[in-house]
């Protein structure tokens, strides 16, 4: 099943339902929402109004999680690129729930940031029971520069906007193997991050259990899981996001997501 929010044609108010091809198919109770779905672990069929999902406008999934946790040097090639060894355990930071955004608008950039970059990750998002209830797309958007002067990088990692996530969530039972799955990141066309994640240092149900020793993981949770190699920070040329650049995200099986900077 994948789970979606979104905005039906000349609608301004969020409805929730299951994609299927070029359609998403609303749930029969108007007010019920995805986390709603998480909570219960109901998977059964939507069965309400279908959409076009080109008529659709796709909002981020669980529009604000309670929790985004984000993990760092967790690809071997990207430790390898930052000039590091891997890590003996996941590094843990978080990002804020006002980063949530939808997978296809605008990232804006606050005027204090200079050097604005692109993290294509794969997103665990929890169900009841702190069990993984599916797989989504992200982009764990960074000032670098922040990152770089900051010790802690809540500013750096948790700006407003700076988690666009979805375009909907994939269930774990269509994603049979998630550590063997194709990452690619695109700017303005140009293919600049292509990894699979076979090569994550720390798998899925590892990062779980690692944060679950300290935290109550609850539905809805995210967790994005590293990004590949290819980072503009990392380029020589270093070559970071400017206004009008376009993004796009892709992870084989689970869609994608693109938007621009602004």
């Amino acid at each position: 099943m994948r789970l979606a929010t979104f905005l039906p044609p000349g609608s301004t108010t969020p409805r929730a339902g299951e994609v299927h091809d070029d359609e998403v198919v609303s749930f029969v109770v108007k007010r019920e929402t995805v986390l709603e779905r998480l909570r219960t672990a109901d998977y059964d069929p939507a069965i309400g109004d279908p959409f076009a999902l080109d008529d659709v406008t796709l909002l981020a999934p669980v529009p604000r999680p309670r929790a985004i946790f984000g993990i760092g040097l967790n690809y071997a090639a990207h430790a390898a690129e930052q000039g590091k060894d891997p890590p003996e355990f996941p590094i843990v930071f978080m990002k804020l729930p006002s980063s949530s955004a939808s997978p296809n608008g605008a990232v804006r950039c606050p005027p204090v940031v200079k050097r604005l970059d692109y993290e294509g990750e794969l997103v665990v998002v929890m169900g009841s029971e702190a069990k993984i209830a599916g797989y989504a797309v992200a982009n764990d958007v960074s000032a670098r520069d922040l990152q770089r002067r900051e010790p802690q990088w809540t500013r750096a990692k948790g700006a407003d906007g700076f988690c666009p996530w979805g375009p909907w969530i994939t269930t774990a039972d269509k994603v049979p193997d998630p550590e063997n799955l194709r990452v690619t990141t695109h700017v303005n066309g140009e293919l600049r991050q292509d990894s699979s994640t076979a090569d994550l240092i720390f798998g899925p149900q590892q990062l779980v259990d690692f944060i679950s020793e300290t935290c109550t993981l609850q539905p809805g949770d995210l967790i994005l899981t590293g990004t590949p190699s290819g980072v503009g920070m990392s380029m020589d040329p270093r070559r970071f996001l400017a206004s009008g650049d376009v993004v796009r995200i892709e992870i084989e099986s689970l869609g994608a997501i693109e938007h621009a900077i602004a």
